[in-house]
């Protein structure tokens, strides 16, 4: 494993963050643009209509992260009511301002659908950014040890088996925890190979086991 890769991935990880962060904008602008429009016209006035789509749409980011942190709890249930609730009257509300204001030739199925793009694009991309904030990039502390732990497997098929190639070799690598894969990508040999070695060899030693200076399996 390169060194450099955890630094990529902490790099990958940002670029995420903030790509769902500029959609959950976006898509927020869209459903608050509608949302407010939609209050206007249904009697609130032009100084106080803005902040109708806050409370429909804060509700949603704010379950979503609710829901994330409290992932493991039993209060969970509360933040999941609210961010369903939430989510369907802004689904909802979009979709009617969207039939109303959309031009007589455009069929209201379609214009529903396209006004209920944005508020489940909050919703999701909103989890999305929870769940990144929550689970960093590992460190390369964490990259570095798990090299050593694939060298330590290997030396210790090499303390069992006093070589690193063969049927013998496989069979400790397996008992290390290797995939077929990466034994014969180690071993050199074909992964078909390994399975034979692995299902026919009544003789490879178990992880105890351990070769005598004539060749015999002591265990």
């Amino acid at each position: 494993m390169s060194p450099s890769l955890p630094e990529g991935i902490r790099i990958a990880t940002a670029t995420a963050v903030a790509g769902t962060v500029f959609i959950a904008a976006g898509a927020f602008w869209l459903s608050f643009t509608s949302l407010a429009d939609l209050a206007h016209r249904s009697g609130i006035s032009a100084g106080q209509s803005w902040a109708w789509p806050l409370i429909v749409d804060g509700i949603i980011v704010v379950a979503t992260v609710a829901v994330v942190v409290l992932a493991s709890s039993r209060a969970a249930w509360y933040p999941w009511a609210l961010l369903f609730a939430g989510a369907g009257v802004s689904v909802a509300a979009n979709a009617i301002h969207a039939i109303l204001a959309a031009d007589r030739d455009v069929p209201a199925v379609l214009a529903g659908s396209v006004a209920a793009v944005p508020p489940l694009v909050l919703l999701a991309i909103t989890h999305l950014t929870s769940v990144l904030a929550r689970h960093p990039a590992p460190s390369r502390t964490d990259a570095g040890d798990l090299v050593v732990d694939e060298h330590h497997a290997f030396d210790r098929v090499q303390h069992l088996s006093g070589r690193s190639t063969g049927r013998a070799g496989a069979a400790a690598l397996h008992a290390s925890g290797w995939s077929n894969i990466a034994i014969a990508r180690r071993l050199g040999v074909h992964p078909s190979t390994v399975g034979r070695w692995l299902r026919g060899s009544i003789d490879a030693p178990s992880p105890h086991q351990q070769f005598s200076p004539g060749g015999q399996i002591d265990g």
